[in-house]
């Protein structure tokens, strides 16, 4: 009987603001596998249970939420980033918003939720292979992964690139409200109870701060790729 090697997977890992997104992206284009951006499913969860008038804090109603909502991500036709459809609505510039990464914060930590979207997270691992990213993806979803990034930068470094990308955005902003922001979130996100933020044990770690990140990406690859 022949044995089927499991499809390859690559997690990254990290705090909000660490580069995953970026990173992510750019080392799925070059290995040519599959992209999952994890942390744009609770967002859409998020977003859907905001639109539907639900209190955050009711464990149960999101949790039906969760497992009702329909979630598809799309290649956009003008060749830009992928759209996120929410239930059949573009939510893709909805869901980039502090407001939608408040949401997704705060329904991660029921159990509940999470467990609705492991199987929907385990179905992106098709051939060739998948780059995921997310806060648990190499300690949870993908605790077999062979190949594991923990992506990180200092707080101050995670407010500076977050100021300007919404100044960017016409976003009337403060660097000091961002950086208690992050740090804010970085506690919530690393002292839940269910799947807190940390690195795998067997985890490369990758600084980011000071790094360009073409730099970054490049010391990813090696990790998959090594010279």
């Amino acid at each position: 009987m022949n044995h089927i090697a499991p499809v390859p997977v690559l997690t990254i890992d990290g705090p909000s603001g660490s580069g995953k997104g970026t990173v992510s992206r750019r080392v799925a284009e070059h290995l040519g596998w599959r992209l999952l951006d994890s942390g744009a499913l609770y967002r859409a969860v998020g977003y859907a249970a905001g639109a539907a008038g639900l209190d955050l804090t009711d464990a149960e109603a999101v949790t039906r939420c969760a497992q009702s909502t329909k979630i598809r991500f799309q290649a956009s036709a003008d060749g830009g980033d992928t759209r996120i459809l929410v239930n059949g609505h573009d939510a893709t510039d909805e869901l980039r918003t502090e407001t939608a990464g408040a949401a997704a914060s705060a329904i991660a930590s029921i159990a509940a939720v999470r467990q609705a979207l492991v199987d929907l997270q385990l179905g992106f691992r098709k051939s060739p292979g998948l780059v995921a990213d997310g806060r648990d993806m190499g300690t949870v979803i993908f605790p077999d992964a062979p190949f594991k990034v923990f992506l990180t930068a200092s707080a101050a470094e995670r407010a500076k690139r977050r100021y300007k990308q919404l100044k960017e955005k016409g976003l009337n902003v403060t660097l000091a409200s961002l950086q208690r922001e992050i740090e804010a979130r970085d506690h919530r996100d690393a002292s839940r109870a269910v799947a807190p933020l940390k690195p795998a044990p067997e985890a490369v770690l990758v600084d980011s701060t000071g790094m360009r990140i073409d730099q970054v990406v490049a010391r990813v690859l090696a990790v998959v790729q090594p010279q």
